[in-house]
């Protein structure tokens, strides 16, 4: 009985992120410290720092307490090779419940233009692969019943092909941004005998946008945003309000409109390296079934040629 009502939440869990946003998965992610994780939103995010090579790895498990609960990890990896062009890989992996397994794997690339002395714009494209699978052994929907749910009568191995393309405009202080990292459409489950199963992957568009404000020579306030739109659900709205001190220490508050309160926090342990983490309590009707989200994140910047001398490198903010 105790196995029955673990898949009866699975299959709950999995109709509500499959219909409620319209197949949202980890080609869509959500993740609350999104400004230290552009690569995987924006293909055109660049940092124009020539000689660096910029690693980053994410991994989040959302609504903790809650059976089959999201978790979600990505890396990416990024480096200029001249002033005008970047390229690098995203990979993601989105669990459900060891039910729905996703993973993309793209290469992105993107082209930098000045448009003022201290002004850049960068437009970017991403092409790779999801790979989809699911495992639906053992489902048993009704008690007393062996047989199970025609929609979940066969596992799901699927490949689709993706494109993303992206804007990136980008100072020393501010950036925007606008993207869609999925262009192209796709159903991961489909129509079987009748029932009409809700997996379909539809574009998603971003907004990002942060600055950089200077309160003294050791405090700097960190304002950012990003907004989410897909056809079908309702747009979806982050800010977020960090504060730096000394370049080392940042903290900050972030709201998810009509989702969830966070608290974030990073250290820049070394020029290179910086970690972070950040908690979600939830604020929806979810709330009451789970204990929050939890999120961490690492990046470490490579100096390719040692030519950068790792401390007297100009700060990054984004």
């Amino acid at each position: 009985m105790k196995h029955l009502n673990i898949y009866h939440r699975i299959v709950a869990l999995l109709g509500l992120t499959l219909l409620s946003f319209q197949g949202f998965s980890q080609q869509d992610p959500q993740f609350t410290q999104y400004m230290y994780n552009m690569s995987i939103i924006n293909p055109a995010y660049a940092t124009a720092e020539e000689g660096i090579l910029n690693l980053g790895g994410f991994y989040r498990t959302q609504w903790v307490g809650l059976e089959g609960a999201p978790k979600t990890g990505s890396f990416f990896a990024h480096t200029p090779i001249n002033e005008k062009i970047e390229l690098g890989l995203s990979f993601t992996n989105d669990n459900i419940g060891d039910v729905v397994n996703e993973n993309n794997i793209y290469a992105d690339f993107a082209y930098v233009l000045p448009v003022g002395l201290e002004s850049n714009i960068s437009f970017g494209l991403k092409a790779g692969f999801t790979f989809f699978d699911t495992n639906f052994n053992g489902f048993v929907l009704q008690s007393g019943n062996t047989s199970t749910d025609v929609a979940f009568n066969e596992n799901i191995t699927k490949t689709f092909p993706n494109l993303g393309i992206g804007a990136f405009f980008f100072t020393d202080t501010y950036y925007l941004g606008l993207s869609a990292p999925n262009m192209l459409s796709t159903k991961h489950i489909e129509s079987e005998n009748g029932i009409k199963a809700t997996g379909v992957q539809n574009v998603h568009y971003f907004f990002t946008g942060g600055y950089v404000f200077d309160i003294n020579e050791n405090i700097k306030l960190k304002p950012a945003f990003m907004g989410k739109s897909v056809k079908g659900a309702p747009l979806a709205l982050d800010l977020t309000a960090n504060v730096l001190i000394n370049e080392k220490l940042e903290a900050g508050l972030g709201y998810r409109i009509g989702d969830a309160l966070s608290a974030l926090v990073n250290f820049k342990i070394t020029p290179e390296l910086r970690i972070g983490y950040a908690y979600d309590y939830t604020t929806s009707n979810l709330g009451d079934f789970n204990s929050g989200s939890h999120e961490i994140f690492i990046l470490f910047d490579v100096d390719l040629f040692g030519f950068k001398g790792g401390y007297d490198r100009s700060p990054r903010f984004f």
